[in-house]
């Protein structure tokens, strides 16, 4: 059978399982899901689209006839990471945007279960509707991207739930032969404690599903957040770069023993000016990086200092005041100027900057202000897309107009990569790696965006961004080259990702080391055709 008859009998085959109209192959549609923030566009076979976990099972069985690779996504929003592109061409996509149902949300143990396409915004309006006291943890990536997505990706947020792997108990996966695998409990009929109670009895297979390629993920019990009586919101700021030290050292045995619960993050300056504003392209007469003077003008205006911290402060009005108290004297021997953020404050600085009108002041008040909501928002669990802001630094033209509803960097021409290394939870750990990584990108001339987070008690997580402008396939080049410089950099140096984007799943596995080895034996045994996401998390593929 020649090739064009046998494209024709999968697709054909395909819409028998799903519909005519969930099974697209037309050159928009294959063009819109290769836009890629990074650059590396792949181009897939077709899209799917199923409606429920019983479809996902029969397009597997008939991709595995064929020999068609599938590539599952939740949404397609895996912003600096690959976005919806597959790791390689001639995949089919199966998007699972349409599985969009919240199963159940039980309201006595506080957990939901959710499928692929629920998104931040659908599960926080859920709750919302219904008069939960629960809350979701949000990541700044947007209201309409897939909880389920980031989590399987081991993506965290900023609550206290923000370790978003912790937070799972039960898993419905359909693996490469068309069987729907339970995990935990959840393979017992009768179980009581399925979403409760992650780890089930015998081996814990949970974690086989995320950064993988062994299944496809299509129902996830997920657990919230109960509300807090109170919350504050605290920054942290120092004007000098070395004095960010000391504090990571002060707080981190607050983030140790529970005073701090929630994740912490660590901006420089560049990365908070990039969350309301875009590189000025006159003001900086087309250099760059960004010029030394110009920068410092600009940190000025914004208000910031060298770094800024920023947390909340979770639970009863006593223990949060508590909290405020450990906080202020665990900072006491640094160089940190800290401000306690209260929605009573918060209320009183709108008005003075009603007050102050469109003066300088009035404009800088009113700016922080509106942070002060978004976060506060973010917090209680309702997502906002301003913390895209910075994907669109380098973009000609600047943030797109009714920005941030809608907001998607791919789509909008976003240039941006992301290199994302664990640390030790130690000043002297942030400031090495940042002495490494700073003269790679003066060298290839970019900003150097960088954010350490308290992922958990005893790491930071890093996000190092390259922003760049993807109309100029001269600093594509170069971006591209940073990009590299800087994982090479990291990965030689212990630092090693924690996550990384489809350019760089095939260096994971430098020195033929035995835990790739053992990844691939469980590939073998779980999908002896290669059929689920080749490539992906699969450096011997590639």
């Amino acid at each position: 059978m020649a090739g064009a008859e046998r494209r024709a009998l999968l697709l054909r085959e395909l819409r028998d399982v799903v519909g005519v109209e969930q099974v697209r192959d037309d050159d928009i549609t294959i063009e819109r899901y290769a836009r890629s923030t990074s650059s590396r566009s792949t181009r897939a076979l077709a899209v799917i689209t199923p409606g429920s976990a019983d479809q996902v099972a029969e397009l597997v069985r008939v991709a595995r006839r064929h020999k068609v690779p599938l590539y599952p996504i939740s949404t397609g929003k895996n912003w600096g990471y690959g976005d919806a592109c597959p790791v390689m061409d001639g995949q089919v996509i199966v998007e699972l945007s349409r599985m969009n149902r919240i199963i159940t949300v039980d309201p006595t143990l506080a957990y939901a279960v959710i499928e692929p396409g629920v998104t931040q915004q659908q599960l926080s309006d859920y709750l919302i509707e219904h008069k939960l006291n629960f809350w979701i943890d949000c990541t700044g990536a947007g209201p309409d991207t897939s909880f389920m997505g980031n989590i399987l990706e081991r993506g965290f947020g900023h609550s206290p739930y923000g370790n978003r792997l912790q937070h799972v108990a039960g898993m419905q996966v359909v693996l490469a032969s068309g069987e729907v695998l339970n995990t935990g409990f959840g393979h017992y009929p009768n179980a009581k404690a399925t979403h409760l109670f992650p780890y089930g009895v015998g081996p814990f297979l949970d974690g086989l599903f995320t950064q993988s390629n062994f299944g496809i993920v299509t129902r996830i019990g997920l657990w919230l957040m109960p509300k807090a009586e109170c919350i504050n919101h605290f920054f942290c700021t120092v004007d000098r770069h070395e004095d960010i030290g000391p504090v990571v050292d002060a707080l981190r045995p607050l983030r140790m023993n529970g005073t701090l619960r929630s994740i912490l993050h660590i901006g420089n300056d560049l990365r908070v000016i990039s969350g309301g504003a875009v590189y000025p392209r006159e003001r900086a007469g087309n250099a760059f990086p960004l010029p030394e003077a110009l920068r410092a003008a600009m940190r000025d205006g914004a208000g910031v200092g060298a770094w800024t911290v920023s947390g909340a402060m979770y639970g009863s009005t006593r223990q949060v005041a508590a909290a405020r108290h450990a906080l202020k004297q665990a900072l006491k021997g640094t160089a940190a100027k800290t401000t306690v953020l209260t929605e009573g404050k918060l209320r009183m600085a709108a008005m003075l900057a009603r007050l102050f009108g469109d003066s300088a002041a009035g404009k800088r008040l009113r700016a922080k202000v509106d942070l002060g909501v978004s976060l506060f928002a973010m917090n209680r669990g309702v997502p906002s897309g301003r913390f895209l802001a910075g994907a669109y630094w380098r973009r000609r033209g600047g943030l797109p107009a009714g920005f941030p509803k809608q907001a998607n960097p791919a789509a909008d021409n976003c240039g941006l990569l992301w290199v994302s290394p664990i640390l030790p939870m130690r000043g002297e750990d942030l400031l090495e790696l940042h002495r490494m990584v700073e003269p790679v990108f003066k060298e290839y001339r970019f900003d150097l965006f960088v954010t350490f987070s308290m992922i958990n008690e005893r790491s930071l997580g890093g996000v190092i961004t390259v922003a760049y402008d993807k109309d100029d396939q001269e600093e594509v080049a170069r971006a591209m080259a940073c990009y590299q410089a800087v994982f090479d950099l990291v990965m030689a140096a212990g630092y090693i990702p924690y996550r990384v984007g489809n350019q760089s799943m095939a260096q994971l596995d430098p020195n033929a080391d035995v835990f790739w080895s053992t990844v691939r034996q469980i590939k073998a045994a779980l999908d002896p055709d290669g059929l689920i996401s080749p490539g992906r998390y699969e450096p011997w593929r590639l």
